[in-house]
């Protein structure tokens, strides 16, 4: 029995010191990792270049703002590198079609009509989205592998350009790494954007912080969280602009979440060619659940990470800005940090 015990207590000792190998080590080591990615101070020269964009709820096309809720926004979005509103003017149905304009944004040659008054210089962009299913017996979500609905997707671009949006934003979730189907709807929607003088846009997932880290996720727990960076590269090269959801990281402190900003910073800014805008997501937002901690994903730890990818990747890109998700969450404090981190001029 002694011995039997001993060789217990050795097996344990064995296993603890396996975890520690495969598991706590890799974990602090990133974790380390991220800290020192967080240190160090951005350029001077890495604030706004004026491509900045903000994520706007459905009630600016429903009805339910007016041109008071204009007048804020004007004053709001004063002296910041605002450019760009993503308009929610979705989601779209299951198979890629809009309802009715009269339904689905009743208002929205308003809102636009009064932006170009209020704001000039700013762009009113329709926001469409739809959750992605893949497997056979999945309900409630959108099938890229369908070519009817990728038409009809198309065709739902076209309607909303009609109406005067001076763009398409494309929010489709979850994109698996690769997805062959998204890159030919991609393929299709952007000539059909083009043709009308707009521009496309699109929000993407996180790119793997490690090589392949998508395909483990999968794996583990049948959530692909991340995408590959060549993948990331590909989806750039369809669009005039693409957002990097930077958030719900799940990442316990600022300082390891702003580390994790600048890594995906420099990922994306190596994939993302000269002719597209690479925008950052900020968390404009403050639920608290398993995948977002409000407390460490924040706006200034994502503009200081954002700034200081910047700074150490390719500091004079000019096609480079934040976008900020989501206006109706959002508190003085976020605009606040918003404005000091990015929009100040160095001496200001």
């Amino acid at each position: 029995m002694g011995m039997a015990r001993r060789r217990l207590r050795r097996a344990g000792k064995w296993a603890a010191w396996v975890v520690a190998v495969l598991v706590v080590l890799p974990v602090t080591i990133a974790g380390t990792a991220l800290r020192a990615g967080y240190a160090g101070a951005a350029s001077p020269e890495a604030v706004t270049r004026g491509r900045d964009a903000i994520w706007l709820g459905h009630a600016w096309v429903d009805g339910r703002r007016d041109a008071a809720d204009v007048a804020a926004l004007k004053r709001r979005v004063a002296g910041t590198g605002i450019r760009d509103l993503y308009v929610h003017a979705g989601p779209l149905e299951h198979d890629g079609t809009l309802p009715p304009a009269r339904s689905a944004y009743p208002r929205a040659r308003w809102l636009i009509a009064a932006v170009h008054r209020a704001l000039p210089s700013v762009r009113v962009h329709a926001w469409l989205g739809d959750r992605l299913v893949y497997e056979a017996d999945q309900r409630g979500g959108l099938r890229l592998s369908d070519a009817a609905a990728r038409r009809a997707i198309v065709a739902s671009a076209r309607r909303v350009l009609a109406e005067g949006f001076a763009g398409v934003h494309l929010d489709l979730e979850p994109v698996h790494s690769g997805n062959a189907d998204y890159l030919r709807l991609l393929d299709r929607l952007e000539p059909a954007v083009h043709d009308r003088g707009a521009l496309l846009s699109v929000a993407v997932h996180q790119i793997d912080p490690l090589p392949g880290l998508h395909t483990l996720s999968g794996a583990v727990t049948g959530h692909r969280k991340w995408i590959s960076q060549r993948f990331f590269g590909q989806v750039a090269r369809r669009v005039d602009q693409i957002a990097l959801m930077s958030y719900d990281t799940a990442l316990p402190t600022e300082g390891l979440y702003g580390g994790y900003v600048a890594q995906q910073t420099r990922l994306a800014l190596e994939a993302t060619g000269g002719r597209t805008d690479l925008l950052m997501g900020l968390p404009f937002f403050h639920t608290d659940d398993v995948g977002h901690r409000a407390s460490a994903e924040t706006v200034r730890a994502a503009v200081r990470g954002a700034r200081l990818g910047l700074t150490r990747q390719e500091v004079d890109r000019r096609r480079f800005g934040m976008a900020l998700y989501v206006d109706f969450a959002a508190t003085e404090e976020d605009w606040s940090a918003y404005r000091t981190g990015w929009c100040a001029r160095p001496g200001s």
